[in-house]
């Protein structure tokens, strides 16, 4: 099987189902915002942190690839079926973040990215999954986007900010907090 077909070298290319699409498709942009976003995902998993850490990881990289083959549809032709995103996911999210957060000292200042790369990447990975919501959001204003995949975009960012703590208090690094000069 060759990776490379030809049929996108003049801009265009195929949303599941066969419909024709350019390149800048706001469904393209947004599928593959959330393919960057699981780049970013794997990367955080490839990193020295504690395997509960890493087995979530694997699993959210997971659901990022349904929540893209969902983007990656055209709702009125695709007759394929596309694994579904539950709320069971989302509540996931959610049992992982109350886990952290019992752990972690209280939210006292913002905190600014940094503390550590591994916690930079996090931080990096909650901005793009932010971008991708926003853009699932869009998209979602002129099209069908099953309403679970903005939830759980939702959900990650906060899950990447507080798994960004709950690293850097494994790694015994000061946070970065931000005090507002005045």
């Amino acid at each position: 099987m060759k990776i490379y077909t030809k049929t996108g070298d003049k801009g265009q290319t195929s949303l599941i189902g066969g419909t024709r699409v350019p390149k800048y498709h706001l469904r393209i942009e947004t599928y593959g915002t959330v393919d960057e976003l699981n780049s970013y995902v794997g990367l955080i998993m490839c990193q020295e942190i504690d395997e509960r850490h890493k087995l979530l990881l694997k699993e959210i990289q997971d659901r990022l690839f349904t929540i893209g083959a969902s983007l990656a549809s055209d709702p009125e032709k695709s007759k394929m079926k596309i694994p579904d995103l539950h709320a069971s996911d989302i509540e996931l999210l959610e049992k992982e973040m109350d886990d952290m957060n019992e752990v972690l000292p209280a939210l006292k200042h913002f905190v600014l990215p940094g503390g550590n790369t591994i916690v930079s990447y996090c931080h990096i990975a909650r901005c793009v999954c932010r971008r991708a919501e926003r853009l699932t959001v869009e998209l979602s204003e002129n099209s069908f986007v099953n309403e679970h995949v903005t939830i759980y975009l939702n959900r990650l960012s906060d899950y990447l900010f507080v798994l960004a703590r709950k690293l850097n208090m494994d790694f015994k690094a000061e946070e970065n907090i931000w005090i507002p000069r005045v």
